[in-house]
């Protein structure tokens, strides 16, 4: 929003996982107050995505609170809050919401339903330095 609000004539694309955004959905209510048209990618798993990949790779899949069972649906969600709320479920659609997502004055949400364990690279393990980040 912030980014939004001090570049007023550029398009501000937030991308972030379905836990994050939850963290943070009421801020859907400020974008519509003062009619912000931030762009909003949630890429859904289904998952803490950061904490499930460390599960993954440094734990040996021994997934811990990390599965998040109850979830809004982001479109419904959005628009409940007076943004527009896209989804897409197959690769085919992605573009298409884009497109749209970015032809729109409004905030847009667009839930974006990804493979349970998609993965973010590069990723730093904890006490490591920048030079020994995991690239794949």
């Amino acid at each position: 929003m912030g980014a939004s609000m001090a570049f007023p004539d550029e398009t501000v694309v937030l991308i972030t996982g379905d836990g994050s955004f939850q963290m943070n959905s009421q801020e859907l209510a400020t974008c519509h107050q003062y009619r912000i048209p931030l762009k909003i990618a949630i890429l859904n798993n289904g998952y803490l995505g950061m904490v499930r990949q460390w599960q993954q790779i440094f734990y040996e899949g021994r997934y811990s609170q990390s599965h998040i069972i109850a979830t809004p649906d982001f479109v419904k969600l959005a628009e409940a809050y007076g943004a527009v709320g896209l989804r897409a479920t197959r690769p085919d659609e992605v573009e298409p919401v884009i497109r749209q997502a970015l032809a729109t004055d409004n905030t847009v949400v667009m839930d974006f339903r990804v493979a349970k364990e998609s993965n973010v690279y590069p990723m730093v393990p904890a006490g490591k330095a920048l030079n020994e980040m995991i690239l794949l």
